[in-house]
């Protein structure tokens, strides 16, 4: 499930694209069961491209399994390798300052 900081992470990238002509769509799912993978799906149909971002490591989380569904569905329909985001092999600390340095930035999602 999203945390607002990645939510907001998201949507600045988003916005950073924008500046360059580069429209993105963010989705937050918002929860894991049920997941909305037919709105994903639209999005990939829409805009032919896919980037998951999550604040787990990037291997072996849900981010891959979104992907691989959206791949399986979506293949055809795809302009260019989906990428996944995710957080630095470490474990996520408590503390928020820690946690802003582990978690993909916009910088790495745009």
């Amino acid at each position: 499930v999203a945390t607002q900081l990645m939510v907001n992470r998201a949507l600045e990238a988003a916005q950073h694209l924008a500046e360059d002509g580069i429209d993105v769509e963010v989705i937050d799912p918002r929860t894991l069961h049920p997941l909305d993978m037919e709105t994903i799906y639209a999005s990939v149909r829409k805009t032919r491209h896919l980037v998951v971002a999550h604040e787990a490591v990037r291997d072996f989380g849900w981010g891959g399994e979104v992907l691989s569904n959206a791949v399986q569905e979506c293949w055809n329909e795809l302009d260019a390798a989906p990428r996944r985001l995710g957080a630095a092999r470490t474990p996520i600390p408590y503390s928020e300052e820690l946690e802003k340095a582990v978690v993909p930035t916009a910088a790495a999602l745009g």
